[in-house]
C-alpha cells in the first residue's frame, strides 16, 4: 500500500496543443454567435407555424443573424491562418535550413574556383613542357608568315603567346 497521497487533480497529456489565445477567442464568439442564431431560427419557426405575429421579424433577424454567424466562423479561419503565419513557423535568414544552404552553396563555389586553378596550373605544365616551338600559329595567319616573322626577328617564333580559355589578356 502506498502511503502518499493521490493528486486530486492530475493532468494528462492531450493529443492537440492548446489554441493560441486570439484564435480561441474568436472560435468562442463564433459559438456563441452560432448558439443564439440556432436559437432565433428555432424561435421563428415555431412562432410561424403557431401564426403569431412576431414570426416576421424574428424570420427577417435570422436571416441576418446567419448573414454574422458566417462572419464569424470565417473570423476564426482568418485568425488562425494569420497566427500560423505570423508566429508558427520561423523562417528568418539564420535559420538551419539557410545555413545549411549557405554553406553548401559555399563549398560549391569553393570547389569550382579550386578546380578551375588546377586547371589552370596544369595548362601554365603543359604549355611550359611543349615549349613555345610546339605552339600551334595563330589561327588565320599562313605558316609561311609565321616563320618569316620569326626569321626576321632571330627567333624560332615570333608569336606571344596567347591567353588561354578563361584568362585575362596580360597586354
Amino acid at each position: 500500500m502506498s502511503t502518499g497521497r493521490r493528486e486530486l487533480w492530475v493532468e494528462e497529456p492531450v493529443g492537440r496543443r492548446r489554441l493560441p489565445d486570439p484564435v480561441r477567442t474568436a472560435a468562442v464568439r463564433a459559438g456563441l454567435i452560432t448558439a443564439v442564431t440556432l436559437i432565433q431560427a428555432v424561435a421563428a419557426y415555431l412562432l410561424t407555424v403557431g401564426g403569431a405575429w412576431l414570426a416576421f421579424p424574428l424570420v427577417l433577424s435570422s436571416v441576418g443573424s446567419t448573414v454574422v454567424a458566417t462572419w464569424s466562423v470565417l473570423d476564426v479561419w482568418v485568425t488562425r491562418q494569420v497566427w500560423n503565419q505570423r508566429y508558427g513557423v520561423v523562417s528568418e535568414p539564420s535559420s538551419t535550413a539557410r545555413q545549411l544552404r549557405r554553406e553548401r552553396r559555399t563549398a560549391r563555389r569553393a570547389a569550382r574556383e579550386t578546380a578551375r586553378i588546377r586547371k589552370q596550373r596544369e595548362r601554365a605544365a603543359a604549355r611550359s613542357a611543349r615549349g613555345p616551338a610546339a605552339e600551334a600559329p595563330a589561327v588565320g595567319v599562313p605558316a609561311a608568315d609565321v616563320a618569316q616573322g620569326a626569321a626576321r626577328d632571330g627567333r624560332r617564333d615570333a608569336r606571344a603567346p596567347q591567353p588561354g580559355r578563361g584568362e585575362l589578356s596580360r597586354a
